[in-house]
């Protein structure tokens, strides 16, 4: 089937059928739109009709005198590509087309949830039909297919038929990774569990420390040390070596024993209950309080249900690409109504999984270029191996969640944006009020995040101690959703900004001006939060010799059983 419809982006003049939207045979975009009860202008239609008649007479011409045409696009930059006129034409009609199917979804008149789901489907249309997916039309692929006397098409079969025994696609050689030996290995001690998490608390380096202690709270949805790779791109190394004492939360992999586990729990049994001991370690009576991504959501709704029985344990948050208001969920949205969020409640609302390898293929989904068909090409038509890369490896150690906590979480956060509204939500027997919560916050969010867009990370400003605008902070930083948050300090790459607020009443409240009026600094934005910990970590004090104490002794060392559970 795949094959069949690459064969057609590949001639030009088979697309003739499908600019005719009255007739339904032939048209991808025809049941897409008649689901959606959408449709395209004929005005609209028109433009874009003769826009591609003359770009395909255009090719036609140069392949006629052949001339080779320029491919602007990096999957065709392999000199293969252009060497052979036949694959350059291949590659320039897939792109003319690519962009009039393109172009036809963009100019849809439909709402713009609708809209949405209505590119994204195409777009999905579009990356999976392209030349280079496919050993026929891939010259790369066949150049090395003559290289190696056929080895590259066996190792390739080897390398699929591997993949299809795991249920994923290989993103990293796993082999050259191992939890607790090259990954996840800044010293520490588990000094407590229970069925739900191991909080684990990591051994000083400084010769003082901030008697504050810091508490880290990562997303459940993945595991832990994406904060603590290796020793150069560790998050949880560079916050120790600044001085703080660090506890961090590692949820467990859910099996069928947590199949029954809420939100509710998540947060009374996670958040809150990691909260009271790392205060009863650490002697203090106040923690500085951090969450990334879901796990920023997860502390945010802690510390409002701990304000609504009166107790604000928290001396400052952080939270790092993290929603609070979900008004902008970015390409998220295409995966989230009510139709699909009933779905899964009808499912598993009331017990069951949502197994890992599923979460992980709807994020591979929203960028499949570069998580699916780059690996297809590699992986698969050339027979190669992939590189040991950490992020990668993190990235398909995925985890499941417990059914009714996931269902919870969609609907009351995507679908219905209850986090923002004071008192409308209830969590673990209180009224959410967010707002409520006194304690200065750190924001971060990433330019080019596509899971937490930046514009709506910025909105949390708003939300949280609204009575102290002054003594928030909110740094935005390059890159993405997850490389945007791991950028070492000490290899001074990629740049951050910054709104300097003082004199102000508060920072701008949009994000647009906000940025209009930021500077640009180079290198990390570690250094920004490193200052911020330091100003909310009260006195400096002598480090403690031994981790734990009486009422929590050390169960085993960092990162401890729980992080080594794979979900596949």
């Amino acid at each position: 089937m795949a094959s069949a419809w690459a064969s057609q982006f590949a001639d030009p003049a088979s697309w003739q059928p499908w600019m005719q939207l009255q007739q339904p045979v032939g048209n991808p975009l025809d049941g897409i739109l008649k689901e959606a009860g959408a449709h395209i202008s004929p005005t609209a239609l028109d433009a874009i009709k003769n826009d591609y008649l003359q770009k395909a007479a255009a090719l036609w011409q140069d392949m006629a005198a052949m001339k080779t045409p320029e491919l602007k696009d990096r999957r065709f930059a392999a000199p293969e590509w252009h060497a052979n006129p036949l694959s350059a034409f291949s590659a320039a009609s897939y792109l003319l087309n690519a962009h009039f199917l393109t172009a036809m979804a963009e100019a849809v008149e439909a709402a713009p949830r609708e809209k949405q789901k209505i590119c994204f489907a195409v777009q999905q249309v579009v990356d999976a039909m392209s030349p280079a997916n496919f050993l026929a039309t891939n010259p790369e692929a066949q150049q090395t297919l003559l290289d190696t006397k056929g080895e590259s098409l066996t190792r390739g079969l080897t390398n699929m038929l591997a993949d299809m025994q795991k249920g994923r696609i290989s993103l990293s050689d796993e082999s050259a990774f191992e939890v607790g030996r090259n990954v996840a290995t800044t010293a520490g001690e588990v000094v407590y569990e229970n069925d739900l998490f191991q909080l684990i608390q990591y051994s000083p380096t400084s010769a003082t420390v901030h008697a504050v202690p810091l508490l880290m709270v990562p997303p459940c949805i993945n595991k832990f040390y994406i904060l603590d790779l290796q020793p150069e791109n560790s998050v949880v190394r560079y916050a120790v070596e600044q001085g703080n004492t660090v506890f961090l939360v590692s949820w467990r992999n859910p099996d069928e024993s947590l199949a029954f586990v809420t939100w509710d729990d998540y947060v009374e049994q996670g958040a809150i209950e990691a909260i009271r001991v790392a205060r009863a370690i650490s002697g203090s009576e106040k923690i500085n309080a951090f969450g990334f991504c879901v796990g920023g959501t997860i502390v945010t709704t802690a510390l409002a249900v701990l304000a609504a029985r009166g107790e604000q344990p928290a001396a400052s948050l952080t939270l790092l690409t993290t929603l609070l208001d979900f008004e902008d969920t970015g390409v998220l949205d295409v995966f989230i109504d009510e139709d699909q969020v009933a779905q899964r409640e009808q499912s598993l609302a009331k017990g069951g999984l949502m197994p890992g390898r599923d979460l992980a293929t709807t994020f591979s989904a929203l960028r499949p270029n570069d998580l699916v068909w780059n690996y297809v090409q590699s992986n698969y038509l050339k027979g190669k191996e992939p590189p040991p890369f950490d992020l990668l490896y993190w990235n398909s150690d995925s985890t499941n969640l417990p059914g009714p906590m996931f269902c919870f979480y969609l609907r009351n956060m995507y679908l219905e944006n209850k986090l923002r509204e004071p008192g409308v939500l209830t969590t673990a027997g209180a009224q959410v009020d967010i707002g409520a919560i006194d304690a200065p916050v750190f924001l971060y969010g990433s330019r080019e995040d596509h899971i937490v867009p930046w514009h709506a990370a910025f909105k949390s400003l708003a939300l949280l101690n609204p009575g102290k605008p002054k003594q928030n902070r909110f740094v935005l930083g390059a890159s993405g959703h997850i490389a945007g948050v791991i950028n070492p300090a000490s290899k001074g790459k990629r740049s951050y900004w910054t709104h300097d607020v003082k004199g102000r009443a508060k920072a701008p409240a949009d994000p647009d001006s906000w940025f209009a009026g930021a500077t640009e600094h180079k290198g990390s934005w570690w250094s920004e939060w490193a200052a911020f910990l330091a100003e909310h970590g009260g006195k400096d004090v002598k480090p403690r010799s031994k981790l734990g104490n009486k009422q929590f002794p050390p169960i085993e060392a960092a990162p401890g059983r729980y992080v080594k559970v794979r979900a596949d």
